[in-house]
């Protein structure tokens, strides 16, 4: 019998790649998009005639339960949030309606249509900002340093609550920095990888960036979708940390991405004090030896290779791009 499943934040990043490893295994799969003045889907273009796409909101309640009841989704993924940390400082209300209350919402609306659903709850190794102790697992204490950590914290906690209150199956997954082609633009490797596609093609000369000693645990995220459908796989819920286990400096990310292209970073990053954040979080890095011996999950690719992945994409991107704006200029 097929499996049904409903994800909010289908058009993000990690949205795109969780449909894909969804469809792959035969799921019906489901997902939840705001109304917007413009369609922006491009990261699920190439699925559209595969999935269904039901309007709904994580502020608006009800859409959520016409959701869960058209879909009748045996599997619920959250993965909608407002997910970018400097704007969780710019607009902390904002933050916590989506990343916090949101998650309220949609469990309250999973336990009304269907509580033997299962749910899983995109948590953030943002949670621990100043850690407390390296590596960080599944029982280190949180310390937010933003208003979108603490926004995370709150939905963990509660969907913590949930399990244990009206014994529901949802899981939260601890998952530590991961990155991807699709990664927006706004998001500190994605600026890069792309900055340096566009210095590769000669559009433009300098990359401004924040603290370059900042260390983060980066994956794949294509690897770490996989490990949110093993968590709704298993006999009973629990919260895993999902990581490499590695940790490496903003500095070592330019490094690789500009070495791929064979130019030296230095003489293009510039430290711009802008982008410091108010409260900065300077290493992350995760023990995921619970998930590799209970979801038996392993990262299979490594930081150069996520480096060198997402700057083949940009330069070929850029490159496309400036064809065609030649072409454009040519006619």
């Amino acid at each position: 019998m097929t499996k049904r499943a409903l994800i909010t934040g289908i058009t993000g990043q990690d949205g795109s790649y969780l449909a894909e490893l969804l469809l792959d295994k035969g799921y019906e799969v489901y997902g939840l998009v705001r109304r917007a003045s413009s369609d922006r889907f491009e990261r699920i273009e190439h699925l559209q005639d595969k999935i269904t796409l039901l309007e709904g909101d994580l502020l608006d309640p009800s859409s959520l339960v016409a959701a869960l009841e058209e879909s009748q989704a045996e599997e619920v993924f959250n993965l909608a949030a407002q997910s970018f940390v400097p704007t969780s400082f710019q607009q902390p209300v904002l933050t916590a309606e989506f990343t916090a209350v949101g998650v309220a919402r949609l469990l309250e609306a999973v336990r009304q249509v269907n509580p033997k659903a299962r749910f899983y709850q995109a948590s953030s190794s943002e949670m621990f900002g100043k850690v407390v102790e390296s590596p960080q697992t599944e029982l280190t204490r949180f310390h937010p340093r933003s208003p979108y950590g603490v926004a995370k914290v709150y939905g963990h906690w509660l969907t913590v609550n949930y399990r244990e209150s009206y014994d529901m199956h949802a899981s939260s997954g601890i998952l530590f920095n991961h990155e991807s082609p699709r990664r927006g633009l706004q998001f500190v490797t994605r600026k890069i990888t792309h900055a340096v596609a566009r210095i590769h093609h000669g559009q433009q000369k300098k990359l401004g960036l924040g603290n370059l000693d900042a260390r983060r645990d980066w994956g794949f995220a294509g690897d770490y979708v996989e490990a949110m459908w093993l968590m709704l796989q298993q006999d009973q819920p629990d919260d895993y940390v999902i990581s490499t286990g590695e940790t490496h400096s903003v500095r070592e990310f330019c490094e690789i991405a500009f070495g791929h292209v064979g130019l030296d970073y230095k003489d293009h990053v510039e430290v711009d004090p802008r982008f410091f954040r108010p409260a900065e979080v300077d290493l992350l890095l995760g023990d995921a030896d619970k998930a590799r011996t209970q979801l038996n999950w392993e990262p299979k690719v490594d930081f150069k290779g996520l480096v060198t992945m997402m700057t083949a994409a940009d330069v070929e991107l850029v490159g496309l791009e400036k064809a065609r704006a030649e072409a454009g200029l040519a006619r």
